[in-house]
């Protein structure tokens, strides 16, 4: 495995992301770090490494699921605050299934971790209805919620701007 496409440069950070739209009974599958909002399960890209090997990888390590990616969803160029820095990102998001439905539970929240810069990070991974996106509920980047409940047959290109 290569290393992630993250670089800290002296004035900004720099994010080369995938994510992950895992949807099932009208639920998405999101991830909630402690003390922090609702996000796309996903991960850096490594270097040398597609997006799709990505994003199974990262479904592997944090879910211990098996996926097949399905289909590009959305590009997004993600500005926001990184720590004391700005952050530009990169983030392609994917449709995905699960290749074994018995590997996760497919109601309610459950526990898991990530590691970024050799530091664990608990995580909530949280089956949350559509209809709550709709209702505003908070998901980052916030400008894809509205793509993920109208679910466009298109490839959806979008800014999101939190700095």
């Amino acid at each position: 495995m290569g290393r992630d496409i993250l670089f800290n440069a002296e004035d900004f950070i720099f994010s080369y992301r995938v994510g992950g739209l895992l949807i099932q009974n009208n639920k998405i599958l999101l991830q909630k770090p402690k003390n922090d909002n609702f996000a796309i399960i996903g991960g850096h890209v490594s270097s040398l490494e597609t997006t799709t090997e990505t994003l199974k990888r990262e479904f592997e390590e944090e879910l211990h699921a098996k996926i097949e990616i399905d289909s590009l969803f959305a590009v997004g160029e993600v500005f926001f605050p990184w720590g004391q820095k700005p952050c530009h990102q990169i983030c392609l998001y994917y449709k995905v299934h699960l290749l074994n439905d018995n590997d996760i539970p497919l109601y309610g929240s459950f526990h898991g971790y990530d590691n970024l810069d050799n530091e664990r990070i608990d995580l909530d991974f949280c089956w949350v209805p559509l209809e709550d996106l709709k209702n505003g509920l908070k998901v980052y980047p916030l400008e894809l919620t509205s793509h993920i409940v109208n679910d466009s047959n298109e490839i959806v290109h979008f800014i999101s701007k939190q700095i």
